[in-house]
């Protein structure tokens, strides 16, 4: 066994919580990081170490390059662990790491730039004779240009951002007399969230099932995949449901064989080192087209760990410090494993809705999981992801993995502080009620997920019994105001309005956040 020397895990909240787990399963030192707003958060109970690198907003401390790696330093962290989100996909970051003489715990900014970006990837992909949605070669211009690209493919269309992810930047086009103030506003949008206002322009596929496929590659042309993970049930873009195995492709195991073949062949290609997944479209038809990759580990990583028993970190850790000389055998998969993602957010608008904690009881027992970074005395941050846990379980069938979620679900309580009347107080509310309404909807229990699902069952959105403070309604308010305003833009682009200081200052007039 090689020398295990300190791991720098560069992220937060449950993320943080599960990379360091794993490392001192394996015997390696943590040193953990924390902004301005994590000085008493939760990951940093199960980092050995962990150091101050800078103010609350992400550019500030969790995206400030030379601060981790001057934490590096000091610490004498060996390895750089990323997570997912922030740094988790930045060549550069990767780039740095490397100059300064530290392992990154993931793939090579090589393969980063060929598949992170998403108009380089549909190039390689076309090379490689994968299929892909039909649309634009590359980034187009401007929105006549995109315009002339939807009326070959036909409508309707997607306009997606080339750096993007988590649904910033994307817009679905139904008419011609739509497309370009959606292209310019979702260039807007892009620009912000990444640096980057690059469009390319998809056909949107009609009874949409997302696919993707878990792989993990040596470096050296090597690759192994581990099942796949549909998550065709999204709000805003964004997976609220993700399980394994796909019930789509139960109805066509070819198209099943065939997307192992074609994920296989991409890794090889690229020499794909460590973690990623390759996210399809699979239509009614069972014909499937190339997304994009992602190149780092997935939030909703656990559903392949629950089917094939196997530590996803582990193997990276093991991958990075030269311990697995060669790839294990592709791991049998058994049962179905089922995930929920449990945010700070509006029910009903799926807006979200930080703010403190005054109870949290998130669901235990066998074969049931609650990944989390938040205790009663936490409190859900303005300034990052809303996401307060991720409850997955496993089945020996589908229909057992959902008769225990739907326990798990009951059974978690999350609730903002109470005055003396039992009245709540505070921001804070969550997606709780919409998760456990969806567990018994018919087209989830018989496995009909498309991503127009919740678009399509009004009922899953019904208005709560209970009403929201008076805080979270001026907050939910404040915050769509914002919104508006960053989707007009102000004349040269320019956005003056951030939501995370509009909630700053919504919570400090308010009171909500103390």
């Amino acid at each position: 066994m090689m020398k295990r020397e300190p791991v720098l895990i560069v992220n937060r909240g449950e993320i943080a919580i599960r990379v360091a787990r794993t490392c001192r399963a394996l015997g390696f030192r943590t040193v953990g990081i924390y902004s301005d707003a994590d000085r008493f958060a939760e990951h940093l109970r199960f980092c050995d170490e962990a150091y101050w690198v800078g103010g609350s907003a992400p550019q500030e401390s969790y995206l400030h390059v030379e601060r981790i790696l001057a934490v590096a330093k000091k610490s004498g962290a060996r390895y750089v662990h990323p997570g997912y989100g922030f740094l988790s996909e930045r060549a550069h970051f990767a780039d740095a790491c490397s100059k300064a003489g530290l392992v990154f715990v993931g793939p090579t900014a090589e393969s980063m730039r060929l598949m992170g970006d998403k108009i380089q990837a549909r190039a390689t992909v076309d090379l490689l004779g994968v299929p892909r949605v039909p649309g634009s070669k590359g980034a187009v211009a401007n929105g006549e240009e995109a315009a002339k690209i939807a009326r070959e493919i036909g409508y309707p269309v997607l306009l997606k951002a080339a750096a993007g992810g988590g649904g910033k930047g994307m817009r679905r086009v139904d008419k011609e007399s739509d497309i370009i103030s959606a292209f310019e506003g979702a260039s807007r949008e892009s620009l912000r969230a990444f640096g980057d206002g690059s469009m390319y322009v998809e056909k949107f596929i009609l009874e949409p099932h997302h696919v993707e496929i878990q792989v993990f590659g040596d470096g050296r042309g090597g690759g192994i995949h581990l099942g796949e993970r549909e998550c065709s049930i999204q709000r805003r873009h964004q997976k609220v449901w993700e399980e394994s195995p796909a019930p789509i492709l139960n109805h066509f195991p070819k198209t099943r064989e065939a997307m192992f073949e074609a994920a296989l062949k991409i890794v090889k290609h690229v020499q794909y080192a460590s973690a990623g997944t390759l996210e399809f479209i699979v239509d009614g038809k069972g014909n499937f087209y190339f997304l994009e990759m992602n190149t780092r580990l997935q939030v909703e990583h656990p559903v392949t760990e629950w089917v094939t028993g196997q530590d996803l970190v582990a193997w990276q850790l093991r991958l990075a410090c030269g311990e697995m000389k060669d790839l294990p055998a592709t791991p049998a998969r058994h049962g179905s494993s089922l995930e929920v993602r449990l945010y700070a957010e509006d029910p009903r608008t799926f807006l979200p809705a930080p703010g403190p904690l005054g109870l949290i009881t998130l669901p235990t027992g066998a074969f049931v999981r609650s990944d989390s970074a938040f205790s009663e005395a936490g409190e859900v941050s303005v300034h990052y992801d809303p996401m307060i846990s991720k409850i997955s379980v496993w089945g020996s069938s589908r229909a057992e993995a959902v008769d225990r979620l739907r326990v798990a679900l009951d059974e978690a309580r999350v609730e903002p502080p109470k005055k003396a009347d039992g009245t709540y107080v505070g921001s804070l509310r969550t997606n709780l009620s919409f998760l456990r309404r969806l567990v018994r909807h018919p087209r989830v229990i018989a496995g009909d997920t498309t991503t127009d699902l919740i678009a399509g069952a009004a009922d899953l959105t019904a208005a709560d019994s209970t009403s929201p403070s008076i805080e979270a309604m001026i907050a939910t308010a404040v915050f769509q105001l914002a919104q508006e305003y960053e989707s007009v833009g102000t004349p040269g682009g320019a956005v003056e309005i951030e939501s995370p200081s509009t909630w700053s200052r919504v919570a400090r007039r308010e009171g909500v956040s103390k």
